[in-house]
């Protein structure tokens, strides 16, 4: 009954999750956006301090369920592991816990987050590696088949589906999330919850904080007959069938064994054998002593890292010389409204993708900057940021993005407009043109006469940088070609106008 209850709410949420990624409309957010905010990683980085308590007081007292039911990465190599126990059955062993690699992974990813190497922290962080993959792989299909329905719909003479463009938006996020594919197909396939408990720095903390949990799977050495049908089938090979032991720390809470068991042998329950309490009594205050250290030095440790983040300091960004530019090579990357600044946007940001797939503008795209890999970034060749469009405020889950209502968004200036002349054709072919000042939507450009002392002299666009905010319009509607002649330069931190 317990495996049954775990299933049925971990598809539950690993097919809700997956849509989130898949649905470009963002229809779903408004519903099911919650389950990307309950995701560890990016509860602590956005400072959700009651997501962040309510996961660690879920795992003191029911064990590592977050990692069977609520990771979509977690639930992925599952189903991996299932595919591959219908080639091989009761295939899985006890093996030690590699307590030096799990902690020191954590330790270096720990120390990445307070230095601002997020480049190394999005690699390992299981939500935004899960959303990369669905992202690369998953988007792109479900857009082709959507825009086949829409192509159907039309010739019936319905318009229930419209079509999107499908394009790779980054081909270094595309290798990334390969890579990783590959890796954890073949780890789940030839080891089940292998990433988990070697890798993963999540599943680390979390499995640190299970060993202290109230209900866990327990061996009633009274029924056990030791024939280790349990441990064949664990996939986190956590349990020593001889020793009639369980490593609590890299027990998933699966329910696996329990349904395995014949013998009705091991139950998930508060309670222990007495010859595990007789065994825990005779332990040295050493080891005790040790136990406790750990937990309040990890703590700490976890504590640290979140008061550090709270009291980061913003700092002013200078613009780059932006003389003589001519192709839209921006010296400062255009970063998405809400997220306040470059480095705000830096320090909580895990890469997860979530805002590029719902951005029904196709303005931001992984960056390919190895200081910010894959993070957010706009550009408007294929379109500019509308003001009334908050959709990637709204489903970030990190706090990367900041919600934003339409009217703030209108008064965030992201960046400014900057005017090549050699580009412009008023200028190349002596034509009025105006397109830029028709089409900005805060009144920011206006066309002026190129010369001043001649009224009906060619009219070239001027930009106000007070009223501009970035927003791209000018530059995705500019008719030059190949290169725009207006561009947008972007501000390191955002301003208020």
């Amino acid at each position: 009954m317990l495996r049954t209850i775990r299933l049925t709410i971990a598809i539950l949420f690993f097919i809700l999750i997956t849509l989130l990624f898949l649905d470009f409309t963002g229809t779903l957010h408004a519903w099911f956006g919650w389950l990307a905010k309950i995701q560890f990683l990016p509860a602590v980085l956005a400072l959700n301090v009651g997501v962040v308590l309510l996961l660690v007081a879920l795992t003191l007292v029911c064990g590592r369920v977050y990692c069977s039911v609520i990771c979509p990465l977690g639930v992925f190599q599952d189903i991996v592991s299932w595919f591959s126990a219908k080639r091989k059955k009761n295939r899985f062993r006890y093996s030690p816990a590699l307590k030096g690699l799990r902690y020191g992974v954590l330790g270096v990813f720990v120390l990445a987050i307070i230095a601002g190497l997020n480049s190394f922290v999005m690699l390992l962080a299981p939500y935004s590696a899960y959303g990369r993959i669905v992202s690369s792989f998953l988007a792109p299909l479900y857009q082709w088949g959507n825009n086949g329905l829409a192509y159907l719909a039309e010739r019936a003479d319905s318009y229930a589906f419209y079509q999107t463009e499908v394009w790779m938006k980054s081909l270094p996020t595309l290798i990334i999330a390969a890579v990783t594919l590959v890796v954890l197909i073949v780890l789940a396939w030839r080891g089940g919850r292998t990433y988990c408990n070697t890798i993963c720095p999540v599943g680390t903390v979390l499995g640190f904080l299970s060993k202290f949990s109230l209900l866990k799977p327990v061996i009633d050495t009274a029924k056990c007959n030791g024939c280790g049908l349990c441990a064949r089938n664990c996939k986190a090979s956590c349990i020593n069938a001889k020793a009639h032991e369980i490593d609590y720390s890299r027990c998933v809470a699966c329910m696996d064994c329990i349904g395995k068991c014949k013998q009705g042998a091991i139950t998930y329950t508060r309670r222990k054998p007495a010859a595990a309490t007789m065994q825990e009594a005779g332990a040295g205050a050493e080891k005790v002593n040790s136990a406790r250290r750990a937990f309040f030095s990890t703590s700490a440790l976890l504590a640290t890292t979140a008061v550090l983040k709270a009291q980061e300091k913003v700092v002013d960004g200078g613009l780059a010389t932006i003389e003589d530019k001519k192709i839209p090579n921006r010296a400062t990357a255009i970063t998405p409204p809400g997220s306040l600044s470059a480095r705000n946007l830096a320090s909580h940001c895990t890469a997860c993708q979530l805002c590029v797939s719902v951005c029904p503008n196709q303005v931001l795209r992984p960056s390919s900057d190895l200081m910010k890999l894959m993070q957010p970034e706009a550009s408007y060749e294929r379109g500019y940021c509308r003001p009334e469009c908050t959709k990637c405020s709204e489903v970030c889950p990190a706090g990367a993005i900041q919600p934003i209502t339409k009217a703030e968004k209108s008064a965030i200036q992201v960046g400014h407009a900057v005017w090549i002349k050699e580009n412009c054709i008023c200028i190349t072919d002596k034509m009025e043109c105006g397109n830029c000042e028709r089409h900005c939507p805060v009144g920011a450009i206006q066309m002026v006469s190129s010369d001043p002392k001649d009224e009906k002299s060619i009219k070239i666009p001027v930009v106000n940088d007070e009223r501009c905010i970035g927003c791209g319009a000018c530059e995705n509607l500019c008719p030059s070609r190949p290169f725009s002649a207006i561009y947008v330069e972007g501000h390191g931190v955002h301003r208020t106008i």
